[in-house]
């Protein structure tokens, strides 16, 4: 059945959400009818923000409404599978942003409630959208670049834009939790969801030990069974704003892309600016100000894409089982940083958190 119009419902009001919106407003069949936060006055300010006729402060409240479709889920990582599974109960579609969950238990829940309830679970890795890397798989399925042989991805700035990335018991981890899922969803998708056969991970807090006990730098190995490498490199360490490439070498070419570079003013700014995914990371000094940031990151396509395949009862690019299959290699990679040794996959562990497989003793 095909639906004219998908109502949707956000869960949280802050950095992501409001990015969510704006990309909600760019889909016709979109209609952003209502959002929900905990946080005192935040809904209200949001609504009227984004013009959203309803707004509550628990999200539950939103799940009964009758109209609603779908709900976006914005909120912090330790929320994720408590909101899905509500949702899943309800009759609504889920979006979730990355990470999928805290542990595995948990998305294995998350995926099987919405399958039962007969509602899809997607999963929002907007890098599967940004036009220079879709152009850039095109490349790779076009042939122009023969067999893949190493795959690289980077990004870095100088730290996330809100408390509770930095407290491990909310969020997971560190970097890699926050950044390193956009790498393993990223080579995921540019090789058709080839399997992975192991992970070796380096970690450290190098800079923000004041804040956290999760890792800020983290360099990730991945071997998959069709005999690729890829290396992701993440950082909450680079000043100067945000830095976003990826690379494909193969046996006919290779092919860089930068999402920032290359269309970017060159800036410099003793105060500083934010907006959209510049305010991951200060934009004081010399940094790169991106025109159509939100655009140029994939997230209007990627809320199109969902609303569509809701509308039109289609498989999403991106699945909560794509979620889970990153997630197990985020766990995998934390054991590897953990126990200095290559990790082989699938990896099973029974932890409620990937920073427990490397901060064993503290």
């Amino acid at each position: 059945m095909t639906m004219n119009t998908v109502r949707v419902g956000l869960v949280g009001s802050g950095f992501i959400s409001s990015i969510h919106a704006r990309a909600l407003r760019n889909c016709p069949r979109a209609e952003l009818c209502v959002v929900a936060s905990p946080s005192p006055g935040n809904a209200a300010k949001f609504a009227a923000t984004f013009e959203i006729p309803r707004h509550f402060t628990d999200y539950r409240e939103m799940l009964e409404l009758p109209e609603l479709d779908l709900i976006v889920i914005g909120a912090p990582n330790d929320t994720h599978c408590e909101i899905t599974l509500a949702a899943a109960q309800a009759g609504k579609h889920v979006v979730v942003e990355k990470p999928l969950c805290m542990s595995l238990a948990e998305a294995d829940q998350m995926i099987d409630a919405c399958r039962t309830a007969g509602v899809k679970l997607m999963y929002a890795e907007e890098l599967c959208f940004a036009p220079k890397y879709v152009r850039l798989k095109q490349l790779l399925v076009e042939g122009a670049l023969g067999q893949p042989t190493l795959l690289k991805q980077s990004e870095k700035h100088d730290g996330p834009h809100a408390p509770h990335f930095w407290d491990v018991e909310r969020s997971g981890g560190g970097v890699t939790m926050d950044m390193g899922c956009h790498a393993i969803a990223f080579f995921r998708w540019l090789l058709d969801r080839a399997p992975l056969r192991s992970v070796y991970a380096q970690m450290d807090t190098q800079v923000h030990t004041d804040k956290t006990r999760g890792d800020d730098n983290a360099l990730l190995i991945l071997e998959f069974e069709n005999g690729v490498t890829a290396l992701a490199e993440e950082s909450w360490t680079k000043l100067g704003g945000m830095d976003d490439r990826a690379e494909i070498h193969g046996s006919q070419g290779v092919a860089y892309a930068d999402l920032l570079h290359g269309n970017a003013i060159e800036t410099y700014s003793n105060s500083g600016y934010g907006y959209a995914v510049e305010k991951a990371g200060s934009t004081r000094g010399w940094s790169f100000t991106i025109y159509e940031e939100e655009w140029n990151y994939g997230f209007p396509q990627e809320m199109r894409h969902f609303v569509d395949c809701v509308a039109e009862d289609r498989q999403p690019l991106v699945t909560g089982e794509d979620g889970r299959a990153v997630l197990e290699a985020i766990f995998a990679a934390y054991a590897s940083a953990g126990s200095g040794q290559k990790v082989a996959l699938p990896f099973a562990t029974s932890a409620t958190k990937p920073i427990d497989l490397w901060r064993h003793s503290d």
